[in-house]
């Protein structure tokens, strides 16, 4: 590991167009010089890049086919035992290798796309599951996985009985949504900006899905709103990830911020906070996340 730091510590003075190459050729000496990364557990062969690639792999029963997991896969608790690669986002060649996958099955959007290049280029098998916010979307995750893992008889199974459960909460939840409530999706509020969920996302597509109204439109993807578009979109209720402990702002903090001050939220102080793997994940429990959101909103 100490020769691979230091290659990858050279590799930052070559030029763009050169550096695929080396890391391929540095992957391949790598691997065959070998590493005891597996050492704990010599049956296992895949790492999970993605907390809901995690999740369905566990639920499959395939867990002991885990050699290691991204930073982003907490659940279940125990998957944090296996040794922790990075930030889906933020791989590194070697930091990948030091646990010697055979496989590895990765959500849509990991990268930098340089070291997904050389992973692929190095002949490591590499799958790429869809990130779709959809039940079609759950189910081709859960399959996509099963095959990838040889058993695809198990993924059926699972994916029938998600996407039964799912459908069973959407049916339940509108039911609920007598008067559908305008729900503003909150990321961050980092530096006194608020960053919210517009069109086409994950917290969109968990808002309708629970009998909610996304407060938030005319645009795409996550941004950061000013202040009379936050006035201007009325939200009834706040919905943010529950991060725990000191890392989520608190209600006060919230509604002392001029631009949701005078929000219908504010009025009640209304604000729901999930788990955010639960929430926006689009996995095996979805079902659990569309009926605890749609409880808080209407109760029940």
């Amino acid at each position: 590991m100490k020769w691979l730091r230091a290659c990858r510590s050279k590799s930052l003075a070559l030029p763009n167009a050169v550096l695929t190459s080396f890391w391929v050729a540095a992957v391949a000496i790598f691997v065959a010089t070998g590493s005891n990364g597996r050492a704990e557990n010599p049956h296992a062969d895949v790492l999970a890049i993605g907390g809901t690639v995690t999740e369905i792999i566990y639920a499959l029963g395939q867990e002991h086919r885990l050699v290691a997991r991204d930073t982003t896969s907490t659940y279940p608790p125990e998957a944090q035992a296996l040794p922790d690669i990075g930030y889906m986002r933020a791989l590194s060649p070697e930091g990948v290798l030091s646990v010697e996958p055979e496989l590895i099955i990765s959500e849509e959007g990991a990268g930098p796309p340089e070291a997904i290049d050389v992973l692929k280029e190095a002949k490591i098998a590499f799958v790429t599951v869809p990130d779709e916010y959809t039940a079609d979307g759950i189910v081709e995750k859960i399959r996509r996985v099963g095959d990838a893992l040889a058993v695809p008889e198990k993924a059926d199974a699972l994916a029938a009985d998600v996407r039964k459960s799912l459908e069973a909460a959407k049916s339940s939840a509108r039911a609920a949504a007598v008067e559908p409530k305008r729900v503003m999706f909150i990321l961050s509020t980092q530096s006194g900006r608020i960053m919210s969920a517009g069109e086409d996302t994950s917290a969109e597509a968990i808002i309708r899905m629970s009998g909610g109204v996304n407060a938030v439109t005319g645009f795409q993807g996550f941004k950061p709103l000013i202040d009379e578009a936050v006035t201007a979109a009325a939200p009834d209720v706040i919905l943010m990830m529950d991060r725990g402990g000191s890392h989520g702002a608190q209600n006060d903090e919230l509604f002392a911020m001029p631009a949701l001050r005078t929000t219908p939220a504010a009025d009640s102080e209304a604000v729901v906070r999930i788990d955010g793997l639960l929430l926006l994940g689009f996995g095996p429990r979805t079902a659990q996340a569309v009926s605890e959101l749609s409880a808080a909103l209407y109760g029940g």
